[in-house]
């Protein structure tokens, strides 16, 4: 049986953060939260780590997580850059935005030949969010069924600031029918959770504490890439001109779904999220992991 492998979207410049949070420590023992994945994908199955990460630390990259990943698991590294598009495109002037979690998907191409996951370097998504998507990878994906791992959305917020997350609808029989990108998500102080009118309206949306949100967790079949290219192209035609438009996963999750014929299955997991965003995030998610550990979900010394 092929062993499933996990793409990890590590080249962000954590702007928001001011640094590079995907390197930065949280365990007791300098522990990242990558760390934490990478235990939890070796824990479910996972036969291969694929870290999307830029030319500018890669070395430091490297550095930091091969001794933990030697011996334990084989590791390819892809670097994310501007240039890096389809033949027939170009990167317009001025631009120095990333191209989004899309572009930083199908950049890999050329070392996923095997059902792969796909998460957030700074996000924890819990164990058995990893051996839930494990078990799909090896027993139900196929050229045309995907999934992702669905969680509340009150199991998503931060109480350091707004969040954005892909707002999920399904049918009857747990399949994706839209994912919408909804920005500057807050818990108001009278509880309600809102967001800003995308049409600029005067008043705020609302949102139930058990929507359903898609936190970048998803299960491909390879030939996710192979269709995301022919979606990008089509995205670039339309948009590549402009400075700051990115090329979502849901965008293109989308897009399969009305014009490929493609089913995405929603696997629930009612575990907490936590990661960072906000600086203010790191001493929550450094309490969440020594309770963690303390529980026995984790040993003091993880590798």
């Amino acid at each position: 049986m092929t062993k499933p492998t996990l793409l990890i979207l590590a080249a962000g410049k954590g702007s928001r953060y001011g640094g590079l949070k995907q390197m930065d420590s949280f365990g007791p023992n300098g522990e990242t939260i990558i760390d934490y994945s990478i235990y939890d994908a070796i824990q479910a199955g996972f036969g291969k780590i694929v870290f999307i990460v830029r030319e500018s630390f890669i070395d430091d990259f490297k550095a930091l997580f091969e001794p933990k990943t030697n011996g334990r698991i084989a590791t390819e590294y892809v670097c994310q850059e501007l240039d890096m598009l389809p033949s027939g495109f170009h990167v317009p002037a001025g631009r120095e935005k990333p191209w989004g979690t899309a572009h930083a998907v199908w950049v890999a191409k050329e070392v996923i030949h095997e059902p792969f996951a796909v998460i957030n370097a700074d996000d924890y998504y819990g164990q058995e969010a990893f051996h839930t998507m494990a078990k799909f990878l090896t027993t139900e994906v196929t050229d045309h069924l995907f999934s992702y791992i669905a969680y509340a959305l009150v199991n998503t917020l931060s109480e350091h600031g707004t969040v954005n997350r892909g707002v999920c609808s399904v049918d009857s029989e747990g399949y994706l029918t839209s994912v919408e990108e909804i920005i500057k998500i807050r818990r108001q102080p009278d509880g309600q959770i809102t967001y800003p009118d995308p049409n600029g309206g005067t008043f705020d949306k609302h949102l139930s504490e058990d929507t359903l949100v898609s936190m970048n967790f998803w299960g491909f079949h390879p030939s996710y890439l192979e269709y995301s290219e022919n979606i990008m192209r089509e995205f670039l035609r339309q948009h590549g001109e402009e400075e700051k438009a990115e090329f979502y996963i849901p965008t293109a999750i989308f897009a399969m779904i009305q014009t490929m014929d493609v089913q995405v299955l929603s696997l629930y997991s009612d575990a907490t999220w936590f990661g960072v965003t906000y600086p203010e995030d790191k001493p929550m998610v450094q309490e969440r992991l020594n309770h963690l550990i303390h529980q026995g979900v984790y040993p003091p010394q993880l590798w």
